[in-house]
Order: structure tokens, then sequence, then C-alpha cells
């Protein structure tokens, strides 16, 4: 199909980004890596008015250190995430997460902030986001404001920056010594979306688990962050037995839905048991 009308803007700064998204009005479209959006286009199930294309806008795709955080720039491509030496190092996690991001293609082009504010349940870089406690950073034509990853997802396909705001980058915290991480998803086919993922860091102290931080993909309308899970782990003897206990709690407070992928009950079981291998594989078990 071919999609509806509209004007397409390319900025060559992020202030000429930002002015421009503020003249678009409510009814314009960031254009990043266009992954999700262009199918969107085409089908019609997304017609703006304007279209703001950032490719222009080299800064934002920088990566860089600063100091007890990553910034990593919202147009950094997920081939450029997955092959930057500051993020294997300083987060890996979202490196096990993006290498299961669609096909080499799509890595090629689309990218981490575009990812993050299409606020899909299903993606998978929504949970890792949340599991590691990042900061999405946001501006407009007003300024530049912060947003804890707990607050950025708000609804399904709908996050907490306003109609004038862009993405520019997300800080995430280096975990430091001691942490393992893991994503586990399950999918019926290579490159498909998950129907169930789970975001994992465990601290590893002696034997025994000093710190989780587990986040759940596609289990409602935004990550689920399984908290009952990260208390009930604490302290205890890292083995096989720990973690398939603890993660009995991991479908506690979320809304799984119903799909031809699956009922809401294979989704809380799935919850379960890919909570466990999760952990088992963080804490290298």
């Amino acid at each position: 199909m071919i999609p509806a009308q509209f004007e397409y803007v390319r900025p060559a700064s992020l202030d000429d980004a930002a002015r421009a998204l503020a003249d678009a009005g409510e009814d314009a479209k960031v254009l990043a890596g266009g992954q999700s959006l262009m199918p969107l286009l085409r089908l019609r199930l997304a017609y703006p008015d304007a279209l703001i294309d950032l490719d222009r806008i080299g800064p934002l795709r920088e990566i860089r250190d600063e100091g007890d955080a990553l910034l990593i720039g919202a147009m950094a491509t997920h081939h450029q995430v997955l092959r930057d030496p500051l993020v294997n190092e300083h987060a890996p996690l979202i490196v096990k997460a993006t290498a299961t991001v669609a096909d080499p293609a799509v890595r090629h082009r689309g990218t981490f902030g575009g990812s993050l504010a299409h606020a899909d349940p299903a993606g998978d870089l929504p949970a890792v986001a949340l599991a590691l406690d990042a900061v999405f950073l946001v501006r407009s034509v007003n300024g530049e404001r912060e947003i804890p990853a707990a607050d950025f997802f708000v609804d399904w396909m709908t996050s907490a920056m306003e109609p004038d705001e862009l993405l520019v980058g997300v800080r995430v915290p280096k975990l430091g010594p001691g942490w393992g991480v893991h994503y586990e998803k399950f999918h019926r086919t290579a490159q498909a979306w998950a129907i169930v993922g789970v975001a994992c860091a465990v601290r590893r102290d002696n034997g025994a688990i000093d710190g989780a931080r587990i986040a759940l993909t596609n289990m409602g309308p935004v990550p689920v962050r399984a908290s009952g899970v990260e208390e009930s782990v604490q302290g205890r003897a890292i083995s096989p037995d720990t973690f398939r206990s603890a993660a009995e709690s991991a479908a506690e407070g979320t809304s799984a839905s119903a799909d031809l992928h699956g009922s809401a009950e294979y989704r809380e079981h799935l919850a379960r048991v890919l909570t466990a291998r999760a952990m088992a594989a963080a804490a290298a078990v």
C-alpha cells in the first residue's frame, strides 16, 4: 500500500528538529530507524501530517562514557550498539537483548532510541531499560528533561513524552563487578516478537545473591518489573532450586493478554519458567 500524504522534514541539527516538531503539532511522527514506523505508514495505521527525519543529526548516534553511566544516543543503530566496546563492557544485558532483535538487516537500520520510543510491550529493549534503571533524556524547544524508565512507559505503545518532545539519548547506569546478566526470550520462529521475554541481572557474592533486577517483556501493556522475585531471591544461596522457587511469583502483578500465540495463563507459565532460566544463566549456575 501507499502511505497517506505528509510533509517531509529532514533537519540538520537537534535545535532544528525540535523546532520542526513543535511547528508540526500533535499530528507529526519522528523517523529514527523507521523499521517499525514504515510498515505502519504503508498500512495507513499511522497517517501523520508531518514526518521529522533525524537521520542527518550525527551527535544522536554517539555512545559515550559518563563515569557511572553510559549515554547511548537515540539514533545509535542496533548494529552499532552490538559492536560498541563501552556497551559490551558496561551494559552487556543490552547487547544480549539487542542480538535477539529481528534480523541483521533490521539491526543495521533500526535504532536504539527508536525502539524504546515506539514503546511496544513486545519489544525487547523496554524491559531491559526498566531492569537497568535507565533514564531517558528528552528535548523540546522548551529545554531538556529526564524521565526514569519506570515512568517512561505508560500504556500500549504510549510513552511519557509530550507530542513536541524528542528522545535524544538514554543514560544507562553501569552495573559494576559481580553482576551477571541474561536475556531469555521465547518466540515461535526466529526473528519474531517475543511471546514472553525476561531481562535479568543478578549480583553474586560468596555463593549467595546480593541483588537482582528482573523485568518482563510482553506481560502487559508496558514492561513489568518482577519485584516479588527480586525480593524473594535476595540473600539466598545460588542454586537451581532457589531460582525455581523464587520464579513462582514472576507473574504476580502482570496483566498478560491472550492472542493467537497463547492464552494469558500460558504467558504466566512462560514468565515463571523463563525467569528461572534467566536467573540461572545470569548467575552461571
